[in-house]
């Protein structure tokens, strides 16, 4: 993994061993930049104040070695990314701005993608981590993950019902508690469509009406327009020696049609000459039917106009100006569906009240089988943790799992009681920690010491690795608080771990370091106003002496070089 402008540190690189690497350095010397990185390489949070001052933007580049067919590769595969002879090269950019861009295999990709590659790649393990399992809810999380399909399967199907019983629940509610608003609405709506089904309104009746108005009010106009029409085209029979417009065309076509042998174009005008006739002659037909059948009936417009009033109110009151009777009409339809759920209420409330009942029965029988998974891999984590605690120094101890249930009338019946639940089943669990025999188990957060404490969350880090298909584990500082034989024991544990994956520390403890198949110095330097860390990686000489450093505060002491030196040297007869 190279470093470029990140915090403290100015360009490094960290070259991680296959099998156990130990990070080291003063305090403040950078070390926990090399976890930012590869928080940063892992999808984690971009934050502009992590780029060096003065630089453009922080540079984190790392080479992942990956095993044929590994999901990862498939997945970054599908990304458009290339493998390198089998690797998979990783980068991230933070820019002093705050921008963040991220390339996989030589493609540009989503942040997101790392998060997905990281959930195959490596497993982060730290002191908020440590902080996080102390809380109840948390252990419960902790133990479904070491049950795998056990728990996981059950608990999908519970939390899909669950999620329905919630939603049942709601409905139920809503129905039973606004009774009295649903029956107001109803009769709201039964009062309005009752209202539009007594006028039977019929689509564009508005409009038919309108016009059938417009033309009633002008009728006498109307008529003597279309009289006047009639005459100028057909003559008036009042007027007998009047001319007409179609005794003037049927002139003009016999003066051209006497002629047309002599010229075809003359020929073809008269042709046009007689098609106009037959036109006049329609037209006037049809004025003179307009004139016969036009109703000047004052009742009639009476009733027209009543109904128009009538068809208004309905719009002002169930439609708009704009929509009109279709508005209303569209009212109806809606309010008529509307009204069949309400009535429909007392048949709804039956059926989600069986569905209810139906679906408390389904959460009972799962979170029973819920319970019964977890206790089963209670009993196996709290024995794997111990037998870890044993290796780390801590052989009297005893960690079990208090897994319980609260008695509640409302909830759902497990063991033969009526218990709370939740969406994650109805169990409380809680991690407890016995240290020494005759010493009643308490919850871990009150009955273990510091030391003690990181030794247990250690154990149950190093369980979990077991259990996780990952190839990679982080350790940052989870030896906190140890020291002496436990050191050398936290040590030893973490290097039998590094036989079957890597495993990278960051430790400041000597005990540790020495067990470790390639120890890594953060190192720290002051030019000027100017300050710079560094990844050295330490062999010979310079590992004795930071193991000195580490031990005495002293790298020249010669009793700390002689105390390195036989750690090293146990270290390297326990492998």
């Amino acid at each position: 993994m190279r470093i470029r402008s990140l915090g403290v540190i100015d360009d490094a690189v960290v070259e991680l061993s296959p099998g156990f690497t130990a990070v080291t350095g003063e305090t403040g010397a950078g070390k926990t930049m090399v976890v930012t990185s590869l928080g940063l390489l892992l999808g984690g949070r971009a934050d502009p104040a992590l780029v060096r001052i003065g630089a453009k933007a922080a540079v984190v580049e790392g080479r992942i070695v990956l095993s044929p067919g590994a999901p990862a590769a498939l997945r970054a595969e599908e990304a458009g990314a290339e493998l390198d002879e089998g690797a998979l090269l990783i980068s991230r950019t933070v820019s002093a701005e705050g921008r963040s861009r991220a390339h996989v295999g030589g493609r540009s990709v989503p942040v997101g993608l790392l998060a997905e590659l990281a959930d195959e790649l490596v497993a982060v393990h730290g002191q908020t981590d440590q902080q996080g399992l102390l809380r109840p809810a948390r252990q419960r999380q902790a133990l479904d993950r070491y049950a795998g399909d056990a728990v996981a399967v059950p608990l999908e199907k519970y939390a899909g019902a669950y999620r329905r019983l919630r939603a049942v629940a709601v409905e139920l509610e809503e129905i039973t508690t606004r009774a009295r608003e649903r029956a107001q609405e109803a009769d709201l709506l039964r009062f309005g469509l009752d209202e539009i089904a007594a006028l039977e309104p019929l689509p564009g009746e508005d409009a038919e009406l309108a016009a059938e108005a417009e033309r009633l009010g002008h009728a006498e106009s109307l008529a003597s327009a279309a009289q006047a029409a009639h005459g100028a085209l057909a003559g008036d029979v009042e007027d007998p020696e009047g001319v007409d417009a179609n005794t003037l065309v049927a002139g003009a076509h016999r003066a051209l049609e006497s002629v047309r042998s002599h010229d075809p174009a003359l020929g073809a005008l008269a042709d046009r000459i007689g098609e106009l006739g037959i036109l006049l002659a329609d037209v006037a037909g049809e004025l003179a039917g307009y004139a016969d059948d036009l109703d000047a009936d004052p009742l009639r417009l009476a009733a027209v106009e009543e109904r128009r009033a009538a068809l208004t109110q309905l719009v002002r009151k169930y439609g708009d100006a704009e929509g009109g009777l279709a508005a209303v009409l569209e009212w109806a339809e809606r309010g008529s569906k509307r009204l069949l759920e309400l009535d429909g209420d007392d048949e709804r409330i039956g059926e989600l009240t069986a569905e209810r009942d139906g679906l408390r029965a389904e959460l009972s029988l799962l979170a029973q089988a819920l319970t019964d998974a977890r206790t089963e891999a209670a009993e196996r984590f709290a024995a794997a943790v111990t037998a870890e605690l044993a290796s780390l120094a801590m052989p009297h101890a005893r960690v079990t799992f208090d897994i319980r249930q609260t008695e509640d009338d409302e909830g759902v019946e497990v063991g033969g009681r009526p218990v709370a639940y939740g969406p994650s089943g109805a169990d409380e669990v809680e991690l407890l920690l016995a240290p020494h025999p005759g010493a009643p188990p308490r919850p871990i957060a009150k009955g273990a010491s510091g030391g003690e404490l990181s030794r247990v969350m250690l154990a149950v880090e190093v369980v979990f690795a077991g259990s996780d298909p990952v190839p990679t584990y982080l350790f940052d500082e989870v030896d906190a608080g140890v020291g002496g034989k436990a050191a050398v024991e936290v040590g030893r544990r973490l290097a039998k771990l590094a036989k079957s994956a890597q495993v990278v520390v960051v430790t400041h403890l000597p005990q540790v370091a020495a067990f470790a198949d390639r120890q890594l110095l953060v190192e720290k330097t002051v030019d000027g106003s100017v300050t710079r860390s560094g990844v050295t990686v330490l062999e010979g000489e310079d590992r004795i002496r930071e193991l000195s450093r580490m031990l005495a505060g002293q790298e020249d002491s010669q009793t700390a070089r002689a105390h390195a030196e036989e750690l090293l040297a146990a270290a390297r007869a326990d492998a």
